[in-house]
């Protein structure tokens, strides 16, 4: 049988008020135990209090996965109703003020806490994060290293974060701006095998910096815990069926990276540097940017096409084709940092600052459950 590269989806929600959609301060444990229960385990709590995640089992067919995340998100969603809460999907809350935010006491968090004190205190910011299992799991660095290029990609088709505590940011997407101020995160090392990334690791952990490799936040890592390249560039998707294009997008490259091995095989210091200067013109423009290529420049449109007429055959075998041609009508609508702004402007010529905010805030609780 062929190897079905199965894939998981975790997606970060803000907790909120059900009435004004402010940031709650505190997670109430009923609540929490409540979600768990209603969910068999797949909903836990996250860094700050603020946060909760929620997670898919392992699929191979896309249209069950987006079936399970829309189950999970109005499962939560109805469980916070009852104790007079919402959830948010967004890369960053329009109104949150990270020095109201309480961190979740658990003894991993206590660590990580006490490591990164302020810039952990900050972590305001939700992610989407993907998981795909590769046939061999030992091939997992060199696959992570040749899909480097499309970061960017990735990024701009899931902005969601264009604002921070309470005002424009004038970036469609500033979680990465704010998540990569956190050590071993942004963009990985060339790595090519899975002895130089362990070998890193061993380093870190003999000096006592980091307990384990789940301790390296990259844009994309090798997982710990399952035998999966997790891929955790993308902000939050507001829209269910953003994520899941992003999430078929990303399965598709990594079939057709593992199965092209030469493919992106010669990147080199060059390459990553574009890569990094692309990922930053992603976050600035979201799908409106124009990123550095070898030919000359290239738009965020053109770049998709490439990778779609690329994949097409990958596509294809996974059953990903037209989950994929949802990444155009992101490109061609805006992703929700761009319906976010949208909302703002229209509202604020009409009304306060306030208002318009609040507006923001209204869009994304019912676009979550859309």
């Amino acid at each position: 049988m062929p190897h079905a590269y199965k894939f998981g989806i975790e997606e970060e929600y803000f907790l909120v008020d059900a009435e004004t959609k402010t940031v709650a301060r505190e997670m109430p444990e009923a609540f929490l135990n409540a979600a768990e229960a209603a969910t068999a385990g797949q909903v836990k709590g996250e860094l700050l209090q603020s946060q909760i995640e929620a997670a898919t089992l392992p699929h191979t067919d896309v249209r069950q996965a987006r079936a399970e995340l829309r189950y999970l998100r109005q499962t939560v969603a109805e469980v916070a109703a009852d104790h007079g809460l919402a959830i948010l999907a967004a890369g960053t809350h329009p109104t949150a003020f990270w020095k109201r935010a309480q961190q979740t006491a658990t003894e991993r968090y206590d660590v990580v806490m006490d490591d990164l004190q302020m810039i952990g205190q900050r972590n305001m910011l939700c992610g989407l994060h993907v998981h795909v299992e590769l046939p061999d799991p030992d091939d997992r660095v060199d696959v992570m290293c040749r899909i480097l290029p499309y970061l960017p990609l990735f990024v701009a088709l899931a902005t969601s974060s264009p604002f921070w505590q309470a005002r424009p940011t004038g970036l469609k997407g500033y979680r990465l701006a704010a998540y990569d101020e956190l050590p071993r995160t942004g963009v990985p090392e060339l790595f090519r095998t899975r002895e130089e990334f362990d070998a890193y690791v061993a380093a870190l952990v003999r000096a006592r910096v980091i307990e384990d490799s789940s301790y390296i936040w990259w844009a994309i890592r090798p997982s710990l815990l399952n035998p999966t390249l997790e891929l955790r560039a993308p902000d939050s998707c507001t829209l269910v069926e953003d994520g899941v294009a992003i999430a078929a997008l990303y399965r598709t490259l990594a079939h057709h990276l593992y199965v092209n091995r030469w493919r992106n095989a010669d990147l080199d210091a060059v390459a990553r540097a574009i890569i990094v200067e692309n990922k930053w013109q992603a976050q600035r423009y979201g799908v409106h940017a124009t990123f550095a290529a070898e030919d000359g420049a290239v738009t965020v449109a053109e770049m998709l096409e490439r990778v779609i007429c690329d994949t097409a055959a990958d596509a294809a075998a996974l059953g990903c084709t037209a989950e994929i041609d949802r990444c155009r009508a992101i490109v061609g609508a805006g992703t929700s940092a761009d319906a976010q702004l949208a909302v703002f402007e229209a509202h604020k010529q009409n009304g306060s600052r306030g208002a318009a905010l609040r507006a923001v805030t209204d869009w994304i609780a019912a676009a979550t459950l859309q």
